[in-house]
C-alpha cells in the first residue's frame, strides 16, 4: 500500500494550522467561523481556481443578503398564501433569477449565493445564536477572503519547499493531485 505523498501531508499541515488560526482568532472575539470557512471550502472545491473568488466572495454576499430578504417576503405573501409556501415561492424565486440572470452577472448571481442563502438559513435556526447576517458578511468578505490569501500563500511556501503544486489537496478519490 503506498502512504500519502509528503506534499500532500505537509500541504495538509499548514492548512490545518491555518484553520486553528483562524477559529481561534474568531472565537477569541466571538465571531461565527461558518462564513469563512465556506469561501475555503469552495476554493477547494474549484482545485484554488484564482478566477473564481470574486464569484464566492460577491456570490457569498448575495446570498447573505438573501436570507436577510427572505422574511420581510414571507411576512408580506404570507397571509395570501400560507408561510410554508410563501418561503417555498422565495426561495424558488431566488433560484429563477439566479438561473436567468447568472449569465449576465455571474459574479454575482451563482451557485455560491443559493448555497450561503442555504447555510444563513441553517445558521440562523442554530438554538442558542442570535442570527446577524451583517456581521456574517464581514466576516465572510473579510475572513474568506483572509483564509484564501493564506492558503495561496501556502501553495506559494510549498514551491519555495521545491514542493510545486498543481492543484488542491481535495478529495476527489483519485488521491493522485500532485505532480
Amino acid at each position: 500500500m503506498v502512504g500519502p505523498k509528503k506534499e500532500r501531508l505537509l500541504f495538509g499541515v499548514f492548512v490545518l494550522v491555518l484553520i486553528v488560526i483562524i477559529e481561534l482568532t474568531l472565537h477569541h472575539f466571538h465571531l461565527p467561523a461558518w462564513p469563512a470557512i465556506m469561501v475555503m471550502i469552495f476554493f477547494f472545491v474549484t482545485h484554488m481556481e484564482k478566477s473564481v473568488i470574486p464569484h464566492m466572495i460577491l456570490g457569498g454576499l448575495v446570498g447573505i443578503v438573501g436570507y436577510m430578504l427572505a422574511a420581510p417576503f414571507v411576512q408580506a405573501t404570507g397571509s395570501l398564501m400560507g408561510a410554508e409556501t410563501a418561503r417555498l415561492v422565495y426561495i424558488c424565486l431566488f433560484v429563477f433569477i439566479i438561473i436567468v440572470f447568472g449569465e449576465m452577472l455571474p459574479v454575482l448571481l451563482n451557485a455560491y449565493g443559493f448555497m450561503f442563502m442555504l447555510i444563513s438559513s441553517i445558521a440562523a435556526g442554530v438554538e442558542g445564536a442570535e442570527p446577524d447576517p451583517w456581521l456574517w458578511m464581514a466576516v465572510e468578505l473579510v475572513g474568506g477572503t483572509l483564509i484564501i490569501l493564506g492558503i495561496v500563500g501556502i501553495e506559494r511556501l510549498m514551491v519555495m519547499l521545491n514542493m510545486p503544486m498543481h492543484q488542491a489537496p481535495v478529495a476527489t478519490g483519485s488521491g493522485d493531485h500532485f505532480e
